[in-house]
């Protein structure tokens, strides 16, 4: 393992090397877009009820588990978005783990163009405390929201998880721009 070997401090000179990287521009959108394309991620979709009771619901790939105790997970919603904008006006949200037969569902709610009614036309739902769930999906969560944070272009939600179902099945990835799915069959006992 490399360690860093950093330059004596001259006077004047910032305190610790990130300091020196804090003034470089880095890298343009574009080429953090590529960086970010070589995380494979799962796919789901985040439901909630806007403040009228109308369903709203987009698809998510930048979601991860935050703590056990307490439960919590962060979903990454795009900052003006209608299902972010019902997230915050209810305070809670529903998260439906995609399997990897699901593909066009998470197409249907990825699409900006379609209206929150038509995402849901045809797409088998079932209400879990008040939320549309996906029904077929390999697991999901009913959360409350603890916390809602901008950062850049998107808004940080961290959810209390309250209500949980997992399943069987293989999942739904994102991973180079593109949908993908297992190649390997999954590990026994989980």
């Amino acid at each position: 393992m490399a360690e860093l070997a950093l330059a004596p401090r001259r006077p004047g000179a910032p305190e610790a090397a990130w300091d020196t990287l804090r003034d470089e521009p880095g890298p343009d959108a574009v080429r953090c877009l590529g960086l970010y394309a070589k995380l494979a991620a799962g796919v789901t979709v985040v439901t909630a009820l806007d403040a009228g009771g109308r369903q709203a619901g987009t698809t998510v790939s930048a979601l991860t588990s935050l703590s056990a105790r307490p439960a919590l997970l962060l979903a990454c919603l795009r900052g003006g978005s209608r299902t972010l904008a019902a997230v915050r006006a209810r305070g809670v949200f529903a998260v439906s783990f995609l399997t990897e037969h699901q593909r066009a569902v998470a197409e249907r709610f990825a699409d900006p163009a379609l209206p929150p009614a038509v995402r849901f036309t045809g797409v088998p739902v079932r209400q879990v405390l008040g939320l549309p769930v996906l029904s077929g999906a390999l697991a999901w969560t009913v959360c409350l929201v603890e916390d809602v944070r901008r950062y850049g272009d998107h808004d940080l939600v961290v959810g209390r998880v309250r209500a949980v179902e997992v399943g069987d099945g293989r999942p739904l990835l994102w991973h180079d721009r593109a949908f993908r799915t297992l190649t390997c069959p999954p590990s026994e006992g989980g």
